[in-house]
């Protein structure tokens, strides 16, 4: 978020970049006739007509995602793109001349790039912002024609026609699909009855208050931070849940992990059944060795003993 606030004013250096991120933005948040307008409209629409337990919930949810969806997007586009400009555009950073020396005479070699004789960062960075070299800008370019044109290409045969058939199917007591299919009138209307729906005047909103809040009238959100810091911080930690997973799900597994290591793994696949049978079949072999006398009476005598032991057990078995 800090290199966020760090941004600002890239439109006129960056305009490739700009208007690729100005039109994937335009997609990310729904905008009518964009790619993801159709996808984000219909989600919307199915979790409005579904009937089955929880799609109220899911509908309020879509709709508060719309929103917060738009306001971010462009709480980053306005800030990056269109922001007080926050760095140094002389090329230096403090503006040095012919002989490397700045305006105030020090020499170039103290204040390079804009740190002080002692290395630390003076806050004035030089260097003009350019356009990024066409191995990043060529596939933006290529990004950012499907994000504009690819919505109205696909949603008919995607959505409601066979290009699925035989491969995802509708349970037959859900009908929204069949629903919305009926209200479907080709992607030029389905487009222009958007401006009449909730989720399109939502998205606006969203664009709008971005735009007053950090172009218009940035003291509202440092005073919204002020008044309600709790609630920024559990905005600004994501709910907590990185701290939550590091604290209980990874260590968790980690703690589960060494268990199973030195428990299940060290202790009784290595030592108990791997060393352990072989430290059976050793101290066996040095018991039966110390019977292997090499006499072959020794080995007769065992086999007349053995005998007598089998032929004793059948016969108390017939009895």
């Amino acid at each position: 978020d800090q290199d966020i606030r760090n941004m600002g004013g890239l439109r006129k250096y960056m305009p490739i970049t700009w208007i690729t991120f100005l039109l994937g933005s335009l997609a990310l948040i729904g905008t009518p006739f964009f790619a993801g307008f159709y996808s984000k409209e219909n989600i919307i629409e199915a979790a409005k007509l579904s009937h089955t337990a929880g799609s109220g919930f899911a509908y309020l949810a879509t709709l508060t995602g719309v929103f917060v969806t738009a306001f971010y997007s462009f709480r980053l586009y306005f800030l990056v793109f269109h922001g007080k400009e926050r760095f140094d555009t002389s090329g230096h950073g403090h503006g040095h001349d012919a002989h490397g020396h700045d305006a105030h005479g020090h020499d170039d070699h103290a204040h390079d790039h804009g740190h002080d004789d002692h290395g630390h960062d003076d806050g004035h960075h030089g260097g003009v912002p350019h356009e990024s070299p066409a191995v990043v800008w060529v596939p933006l370019v290529l990004l950012a024609i499907p994000s504009v044109i690819i919505g109205a290409i696909a949603i008919e045969p995607l959505l409601f026609g066979d290009f699925f058939k035989g491969a995802i199917f509708n349970a037959e007591n859900h009908h929204v699909m069949e629903g919305l299919g009926e209200d479907f009138h080709g992607w030029v209307a389905y487009g222009l009855h958007s401006v009449t729906t909730l989720p399109f005047w939502l998205s606006l909103a969203g664009v709008v208050v971005a735009w007053y809040f950090y172009l218009v009238n940035p003291a509202i959100p440092a005073a919204i931070k002020a008044r309600c810091g709790w609630l920024y911080n559990l905005l600004e930690n994501k709910y907590y849940m990185d701290k939550f997973n590091e604290a209980v799900i990874a260590r968790g597994a980690r703690c589960l992990g060494s268990g199973l290591w030195k428990v299940g793994d060290r202790s009784l696949i290595d030592g108990l059944m791997v060393n352990g049978s072989a430290r059976l079949v050793g101290w066996i072999a040095s018991v039966v060795r110390k019977m292997q006398s090499g006499y072959i009476y020794h080995y007769a005598f065992a086999m007349i003993i053995g005998i007598m032991a089998l032929v004793a057990f059948f016969v108390l078995l017939n009895n």
